[in-house]
């Protein structure tokens, strides 16, 4: 009778550790922050957009422009597992309410 009940819990121990990476293995998420920034929807935005263009491409910015209102930060980050974080930031100055400049960076960090 022993036997049986080793034999059993081997096997649903072996039957287990099969269903994913291991028995005891972490599920890692993909971790992503801020506003999605396509590379092909930065390009779009160009000098002389108005505020409503510029938010009808890449949505209203997470941070907050109250102390600077001719400017908007977009932040982005992403977090996937076994990868390189992505981080971009964009900055779009307004004057009048109209694009005047645009600064990117992108960067991989580990």
């Amino acid at each position: 009778m022993n036997k049986f009940l080793i034999f059993i819990l081997i096997t649903s121990t072996l039957l287990a550790s099969g269903c994913s990476r291991g028995l005891f293995s972490v599920h890692k998420l993909d971790i992503q922050q801020g506003n999605a920034l396509n590379t092909e929807d930065v390009e779009r935005i160009k000098a002389g957009m108005t505020k409503k263009e510029v938010q009808s491409i890449l949505g209203y910015p997470v941070v907050d422009p109250l102390f600077q209102p001719d400017r908007w930060d977009y932040v982005y980050h992403r977090k996937q597992p076994d990868t390189p974080i992505e981080q971009r930031h964009v900055s779009i100055y307004f004057q009048d309410d109209v694009v005047t400049q645009i600064t990117s960076s992108d960067k991989d960090a580990k």
